[in-house]
């Protein structure tokens, strides 16, 4: 089978890896790739929201599946124009990729199909905003209605700061704030089937201790050991298969990665929100212990043929820590020399926002590297990511040092 993935990040690194792991790839193509997935796809200069250019490179390599990484070609339609020209894509229309695409749309579809969400208001006016923040107070939950790279929430204490943002978006999210660890859950879905992965925990804040700014995300782990037992059975339950269903009866059935972004208060499971494709960087800890082989699957629920389908995964742990240059995530500093990487059993390293040059390998990102580390427990997997990233030099750049730790340490004391 041959394969072009779209995109360029760590998340489409570590998915390169396990396409090109299975032996029914035998050519796998990456649109427009980076240095680390150069060492073994084949790269192709692309602008990943040129729609047309995404289908030209597909045909002109007359490849047999299709996998989109980033949400914005999702956004975009590029599986419309893709499946219209008879090629299987992994990655839901442009109607489906709604649920990531506007947060209000999410809420609609949650609610038609009877999914425990916080309660919300969507705003449009100052007026509306300003009364959606007193209803809910402190502390405040805003969320650009859009795409956001990430980066759309803002969670705080300070109403100013919460007006600023909400008056910045074109059309705001303002929703009740659900206490409890978070969690994320993926579910592969062929539009009637979908099939959860085991669970991960990210770390959306910048510094230690969850202090700082939003990013993109500092770290994952997985599995998690705190976890209800039947944290995976009860998301299918209430969350994945009724989305699935009332997508289906929409009459837009989604075809990808269904991201559940969840919060487990003390009333149950409740939604967070949904992305449309694989979380970056949870993607850098689920691939490395998922056994199952990642080309047929993703063909499988490309083509619809996902029924009976179950996934096998490695008994490790593992931890990523993400590698973010100086200013992320406000204004990372670009072009910094990275040094040479450990070599160390059990590690991956993901490249994120790196490009080749004449000074060598530089920084192209806010998120530079990722590290994964992988060991018969969370504490073997974290000491072997935090040996290797400690190696790595960047003027400038920095990690959190707490990733998994807690959750290390109360494995631990089971």
């Amino acid at each position: 089978m041959k394969i072009l993935l779209v995109g360029s990040g760590g998340r489409e690194h570590a998915l390169g890896l396990g396409l090109h792991a299975d032996p029914e790839c035998t050519e796998l193509h990456v649109a427009p790739g980076n240095p680390g997935i150069a060492q073994f796809a084949t790269c192709h200069p692309l602008v990943i929201s040129d729609n047309q250019a995404i289908l030209d490179l597909a045909q002109k390599l007359d490849v047999e599946l299709v996998v989109i990484g980033p949400e914005v070609p999702l956004v975009n339609g590029a599986a419309d124009l893709l499946r219209a020209a008879g090629i299987s894509v992994f990655g839901p229309s442009k109607a489906a990729a709604q649920l990531e695409g506007s947060k209000n749309f999410a809420k609609e579809v949650m609610a038609d199909a009877g999914v425990p969400t916080a309660h919300s208001f969507t705003c449009t006016t100052q007026a509306e905003i300003e009364k959606a923040l007193d209803t809910f107070g402190a502390p405040y939950v805003v969320k650009d209605d859009g795409l956001a790279a990430g980066k759309g929430v803002v969670v705080t204490r300070d109403r100013q700061e919460a007006l600023d943002h909400a008056l910045s978006c074109k059309r705001v999210v303002i929703e009740e704030f659900l206490d409890g660890p978070e969690v994320s859950l993926f579910g592969i879905s062929d539009g009637k089937t979908v099939i959860p992965m085991q669970p991960a925990q990210d770390f959306k804040r910048a510094l230690n201790g969850d202090q700082g700014p939003n990013t993109g995300g500092m770290g994952a782990y997985s599995p998690l050991p705190w976890a209800p037992s039947d944290i995976i059975e009860d998301t299918y339950i209430k969350v994945l298969a009724p989305m699935i269903a009332e997508m289906a009866a929409r009459g837009t059935p989604f075809v990808g990665l269904l991201y559940a972004g969840l919060a487990l208060t003390d009333h149950g499971t409740r939604v967070i929100e949904f992305n449309a494709r694989f979380g970056d960087p949870e993607t850098q800890v689920l691939i490395p212990l998922l056994k199952t082989p990642l080309a047929q699957l993703l063909y499988k629920a490309a083509t619809r043929n996902l029924e009976g389908v179950t996934l096998q995964w490695s008994d490790e742990s593992a931890v990523t820590v993400v590698l973010a240059s100086d200013g992320y995530p406000a204004s990372p500093a670009v072009g910094g020399v990275i040094g040479e990487f450990p070599t160390i059993e059990k590690v991956s390293i993901f490249h994120a926002g790196t490009t080749d040059s004449e000074k060598g390998l530089v920084s192209s990102g806010g998120r530079v590297l990722t590290v994964t580390g992988t060991g018969s427990d969370l504490t073997e997997a974290r000491d072997r990511a935090y040996r290797a990233i400690s190696h790595i030099s960047l003027d400038g750049s920095f990690y959190r040092t707490d990733i998994a730790l807690n959750a290390s340490v109360a494995e631990k004391g089971n």
